[in-house]
C-alpha cells in the first residue's frame, strides 16, 4: 500500500474525522461541519482537501448522483495504528516499549484501562504459552 501516515495533513485528518462521526456526506456537507459559516472559498478547501484524500485512497467518492457524495476508506483504527508505527520507527527504532511506557507513566489509567491492558498481554501471551506446552510434550 503506497499511503503512510506523513500522507494525512492535520487538515485532511479534520475532513477524515467528520466523516468517520458522520458517515458518508456531501462536500457541501462536510464544509458545513468544518467551517458552519462556510465561505466559497473554504468550500474550495474543502473540494481540494478531498480531492488529495481521494489521490491517497482515503476517501471513495460517489458519483450516482449529481450531488457526489464521499466516504472514508480508512478507518481511524488504522490510522491511529499507522501513525504510531511511524514515531515507534521514528522516535524508538521500532520499538514500542518506550512508546507504551511513556504513555502508561504520564497518563494516570482507570482500573478499566489497566484491566484491559492486563487482558491484551494476558492474550498476546497464551499462543506462546500453548506452543511451549506443545512442544515439551
Amino acid at each position: 500500500m503506497a499511503r503512510t501516515p506523513q500522507d494525512i495533513t492535520d487538515a485532511e485528518l479534520a475532513v477524515l474525522q467528520v466523516l468517520w462521526e458522520h458517515g458518508p456526506l456531501s462536500i457541501r456537507r462536510i464544509t458545513d461541519e468544518l467551517y458552519p459559516e462556510g465561505t466559497q472559498a473554504q468550500y474550495a478547501t474543502v473540494q481540494k482537501l478531498l480531492d488529495r484524500l481521494e489521490a491517497k485512497e482515503c476517501v471513495r467518492r460517489d458519483r450516482a448522483t449529481s450531488v457526489h457524495v464521499f466516504e472514508a476508506t480508512i478507518d481511524r483504527d488504522e490510522l491511529v495504528g499507522r501513525r504510531l508505527q511511524a514515531v515507534a520507527e521514528k522516535l524508538c527504532g521500532g520499538s514500542w516499549t518506550p512508546l507504551l511506557t511513556h504513555l502508561v507513566h504520564n497518563r494516570k489509567l482507570s482500573p478499566h484501562d489497566r484491566q484491559t491492558l492486563r487482558q491484551l498481554i494476558e492474550d498476546l501471551e497464551k499462543p506462546r504459552k500453548e506452543r511451549r506446552g506443545k512442544e515439551q510434550s
